[in-house]
């Protein structure tokens, strides 16, 4: 069995670019370093190998044709620098070093995080950043719990910065935040570790989630995933370990039903006890699950009478956040408009456009969660037959979707065109499908 990639920098910024597997990367490095006239390549093993842990610091060929193939200072790829007495290969006085040299070591020096929390600086204070740089570099000695609550802090914003402004915004900063605990971590005691890596199992669901919002290929939001849950379980976090299977579940495609349903279920009856409200959230998915699957719609109701007596016995929740209570947010309306997803997967596009006409208008939805609603709505109408309605219905969504580029809403708009083929010459049905497909990518 292969290893598991640890660098996970490296990796992030591979897949970013496209390059879906190890041998990608290879074939990248030999086209790059034929551009820059070096007649060199690399395998598939040497890849491995930096992804697999922290990479030491390559020669200097190696490092102009990682800089022209990724474009950032290497040590945003997770490559450490070799300490000055280590360098034997850059034994040349600095006025002798060719201007490439110079040139890398002054972005190192601008860059002040050395590359590993770029983009979680918009994030931070000016103190949590100085905190956080001396972190990167010096692990051991400032690996503690006040830097935990900064890293948490700053997941928290990245969270919210997802809510304002889309996926694409706040993915730099959460793959950052996984960069600097995947560092940190190597060298912090014990009891700051297992802290460390609770809030990393959040940050690396929280940038799978992301990561699938922005249209990334699903191997990449496995990825997260999967390290989402080896961090749960070193954490002994088992409710996140099942959120995580929820989560999976969700990121799940329709026409894989019986996966949904499986690991929906696992989340819901697994060796843990999930907090009332993200259990609740868990048998809703498994009831979606069902309906895709042809269940009686009376055995999908009744799991959805689960899900609403479970949420019931939830305690008050205060605000939600990303390292917060699990499904914090998750409330009587959000379930009710879950349901109706439920209720149209299992054929019932009426009572769908009931209950999301119902709770839309009366539930304080963030604006992510309204246009993903909203676009269901639009869905429901096309296949209850209302398709001017649906047509409007959808531009409204395209209105609070566009801007963010949330990744969801726009799929299920996309779905929502396709129920309404049947009435493509109506102008409200043409005036979304053009809008839609105008859309950037």
């Amino acid at each position: 069995m292969s290893q598991r990639p640890g660098n996970t920098l490296f990796v992030a910024a591979r897949l970013e670019r496209g390059w879906h597997s190890q041998a990608d990367v290879a074939a990248a490095y030999e086209c790059h370093a034929a551009a820059l006239g070096e007649s060199v390549s690399i395998t598939v093993r040497q890849v491995r190998r930096w992804e697999s842990s922290t990479p030491g610091w390559p020669n200097k060929a190696a490092r102009r044709i990682l800089l022209s193939m990724f474009g950032v200072p290497l040590e945003a790829l997770g490559f450490v620098p070799l300490r000055p007495a280590e360098n034997h290969l850059d034994r040349a006085t600095p006025s002798a070093r060719p201007n490439h040299g110079r040139e890398e070591d002054s972005v190192r020096r601008r860059t002040f995080l050395g590359g590993a929390l770029i983009g979680a600086a918009p994030f931070l204070d000016t103190a949590a950043l100085e905190h956080l740089a001396a972190a990167v570099t010096s692990a051991r000695r400032y690996a503690d719990h006040h830097l935990v609550a900064h890293l948490s802090a700053a997941l928290d914003e990245a969270a919210r910065t997802d809510g304002r402004t889309g996926p694409r915004q706040a993915l730099p900063g959460a793959v950052s935040i996984l960069g600097a605990i995947d560092e940190i971590a190597r060298d912090a005691s014990s009891a700051v570790r297992r802290e460390l890596l609770g809030v990393g199992a959040r940050a690396a669901e929280f940038t799978a989630w992301l990561y699938r919002d922005a249209g990334a290929p699903p191997h990449t939001t496995t990825f997260f995933h999967d390290r989402a849950i080896e961090w749960a379980t070193l954490s002994g976090d088992g409710p996140m370990h099942a959120y995580v299977l929820l989560r999976k579940a969700q990121a799940t495609e329709r026409d894989d039903a019986a996966r949904m349903r499986d690991l929906a279920h696992a989340a819901v009856h697994g060796p843990w006890t999930l907090p009332p409200r993200a259990r609740a959230e868990a048998l809703q998915q498994e009831a979606r699950a069902m309906a895709l699957t042809g269940t009686a719609p009376d055995l999908v109701a009744r799991t959805l009478d689960q899900a609403h007596d479970t949420l019931a016995d939830a305690e008050p929740a205060g605000p939600a956040t990303c390292t917060g209570p699990l499904c914090a947010g998750y409330n009587t309306d959000r379930l009710m408009a879950q349901s109706a997803i439920c209720h149209r997967e299992a054929g019932q596009p009426e009572r769908a456009v009931t209950l999301l006409r119902q709770h839309l208008q009366r539930g304080a939805f963030a604006p992510r969660d309204r246009a993903f609603f909203t676009a269901h709505l639009a869905g429901a109408l096309a296949a209850a037959g209302e398709p001017d309605e649906a047509a409007t219905t959808g531009l409204s969504a395209l209105q609070l979707a566009a801007a963010p580029h949330f990744g969801q809403a726009l799929g299920e708009l996309r779905r929502a065109v396709t129920e309404l083929r049947p009435y493509a010459r109506r102008s409200a049905v043409r005036e979304l499908r053009h809008a839609l497909t105008a859309l950037p990518g």
